[in-house]
């Protein structure tokens, strides 16, 4: 049986791609270190945008195992097509061979499935015990349960659930997962963008109201040239040639992770013609009166020598969208693109990687829940 999502096949040949065609180079990026120090066996389901990139980061990761990727209607040397070349983040690193249904990444062989139910795919069996969910299908617990039902101890969402799935934002509250749970969300790109940054002025400066604009780079989702959508109209417009208003909850979200903030919280975003890298505009008013220079200083200490140093970065160079394609980072506070009105009233910019720094949460989500779990089970 195979997933219900459609892959474009038609690329390229198939013959074209001998096991000796396929290898590359890693992107160049900055990426905190996980205390894990056991080897986590995982897996991903769906292998769509996000989930060639959290297996490229899996694959360069000592501390996890790759052991299982169920696909969609892709055969396995269009996966190995994929998985190497992408656009924005480049060739793959290491090297790219197939062997039937299994694709040998690094020398390591995957096993491949195309299961449209995920419990067929035999997690468990496999040693896929921790697994991404990115087909955006699986995002609620009696969906998701499927895999479970497959031998996995745990999934996790890269995307936001559509229930009381606990919401996990790396760098602003993992230390709420007690490994009682077995479905755990990642939250969305932009809410991992904005809620480091929020964290670290709610707890220093606190604030009291606050209003979120993501300058958000285009997606999948959204249509090559003008379409239709009757629940969003301008939805329905080109991706590639507008500034299009539109709706998100990513700042509502913060408030599930920083439930202090309920209420005070809220935001928008301008889907714009890039494709990749966004940038989140934070306006808010402050409890504490403070200067710009103080602000800048809390951020870059706890960018650089706090536990939010993976998740959270510093930048005070003049720097623009492409500058952050392949950054690990989940919200890089720009120094010099914020302002201050008063002492009380900030506009503060972060640039994040929807895609690359996304997909890293993802994995280091996935290793958390591992290392929480093995401490509870000791």
């Amino acid at each position: 049986m195979k997933l219900s999502i459609a892959f474009l096949a038609s690329v390229g040949s198939a013959a074209a791609f001998s096991n000796s065609a396929f290898s590359g180079k890693s992107v160049n990026a900055v990426r905190g270190q996980s205390s894990l120090n056991m080897v986590t066996g995982t897996g991903v389901n769906g292998f769509g945008r996000i989930g060639r990139l959290v297996t490229r980061i899996l694959m360069d990761d000592p501390t996890t195992d790759l052991n299982a990727i169920n696909a969609g209607s892709a055969s396995t040397d269009y996966m190995a097509y994929q998985y190497k070349y992408d656009t924005i983040h480049g060739k793959a690193s290491g090297t790219v061979d197939i062997d039937g249904d299994f694709l040998i990444l690094n020398g390591k062989r995957i096993e491949t499935t195309r299961c449209r139910d995920p419990k067929e795919v035999n997690w468990g069996a496999k040693n896929a015990h921790y697994v991404c969910e990115s087909t955006g299908v699986f995002l609620t617990k009696e969906k998701a349960q499927a895999i479970i039902d497959g031998g996995a101890k745990k999934v996790i969402y890269s995307a936001p659930g559509k229930d009381d799935t606990q919401t996990i934002v790396m760098g602003v509250n993992q230390d709420e997962y007690d490994g009682s749970e077995n479905f755990i969300s990642c939250a969305s790109c932009t809410t991992n963008g904005l809620a480091p940054m929020v964290k670290c002025i709610n707890d220093n400066f606190g604030i009291e109201e606050a209003l979120m604009t993501t300058v958000h780079a285009m997606t999948a989702t959204q249509a090559v040239v003008d379409s239709s959508s009757r629940k969003d109209w301008r939805g329905g417009r080109a991706a590639s040639g507008n500034i299009i208003p539109s709706s998100t909850g990513a700042a509502k979200a913060v408030t599930k992770v920083i439930p202090s903030l309920q209420g005070k919280l809220t935001g928008m975003a301008f889907r714009v013609p890039t494709i990749d890298v966004s940038v989140v505009d934070l306006t808010c008013k402050l409890t504490k009166p403070t200067t710009f220079e103080e602000i800048c200083a809390t951020i870059k200490a706890n960018a650089e020598n706090g536990k939010m140093g993976p998740f959270l970065g510093y930048c005070d160079e003049p720097l623009v969208s492409t500058d952050f394609e392949g950054d690990f980072r989940s919200s890089i506070f720009d120094a010099s693109a914020s302002i201050m009105l008063n002492p009380q009233f900030v506009k503060l910019i972060a640039w994040y990687d929807n895609e690359w720094g996304y997909s890293a949460r993802v994995v280091d989500l996935m290793k958390h829940c591992a290392a929480v779990d093995a401490k509870v089970s000791a």
